[in-house]
Order: structure tokens, then sequence, then C-alpha cells
């Protein structure tokens, strides 16, 4: 049986925006080739063969997109129970040189460090040390900056 995936709502919205922008992609990928394929006279074209495997990759991400929503399921309401850090909470962190950070724990298919608050996934080394922390708690993480220790300063739904 196919594992669940645990989405918040902006997150499995965001997958279904992508989705929809990733069948627009498909369809023009393959307008593209087939006029490709119209005009060639060789079909050894390194146009041709790059629009192929574009189109091959465009599909393989819409599978991907299709597999992860369909075994979505959304976490609706508070995920977190008081101070607990659960999956969809937002944490805020402070470091050991007074560094201010701020997270959400995530599933991995909708983790990304370009969004605010940054979405970390839970199967992350600093994901895995966060689940089931408390308010006032301090972990130490091995980072590329070599062992740092944070506080939990505060975890929200």
């Amino acid at each position: 049986m196919p594992r669940e995936v645990q989405l918040t709502r902006d997150g499995y919205e965001r997958l279904l925006r992508e989705l929809e922008q990733e069948r627009e992609r498909l369809s023009e990928a393959t307008r593209i080739l087939q006029e490709l394929m119209e005009s060639s006279d060789d079909y050894d074209d390194s146009g041709l063969e790059d629009a192929k495997r574009e189109k091959a990759r465009i599909e393989a991400r819409i599978s991907t997109l299709e597999d992860t929503l369909s075994r979505a399921a959304i976490l609706e309401g508070s995920a977190s129970k008081g101070d607990l850090v659960t999956l969809g909470a937002v944490v805020n962190l402070e470091d050991d040189h007074g560094g201010k950070l701020q997270v959400r724990v995530v599933s991995p298919a909708e983790a990304s460090v370009l969004e605010v608050p940054m979405k970390i996934s839970d199967e992350s080394p600093m994901g895995k040390a966060l689940l089931g922390r408390k308010k006032g708690e301090k972990l130490l993480l091995d980072t590329p900056k070599g062992k740092r220790e944070f506080k939990i300063v505060s975890v929200e739904a």
C-alpha cells in the first residue's frame, strides 16, 4: 500500500499549481517536438533529441506530482499540540550566537528553503531533531559550520 504523504493546505495547493504549470509546459513541449519532427529530415538532429529529453523530464515531473497528490493527507487546523513540535508547526529558534531562525516542519514533498518561514523536511537532521520537542528545549545539531546549539523559543500552529 502506498505511503500517505502529509501536506499542509498551502503545500498541497502549491503542488497543485506546479502540476498545472507542468501540464502547460508539456503541451508546449509536445507542440515544439511535433513541429521539429515534421520539419526535420534527419532524425538524429540534436534539437529534436533535446526536445524529446525535455518532454520526458516534464512527463516524469508530472508523474511524481500526481503520485504525491494522490497520496496526500492534508493537515487541517492546529498541527501543534500546545508547545510540542509536530508536522506543520512553525518553530522559532535562537542559535548559540543569538541568531534567530524560523522554520516550518513539513513533509519532504513540500520542503523549500526559499520560502519564509523556511520549510524543512521532517526527515532532515533538523526536522528529526525538532519533532516531539517543546518550547524551551535545546538541541545540538551538526551543521556545515560545525556543531551548533539551538533553543526552541516558541512553537506555533
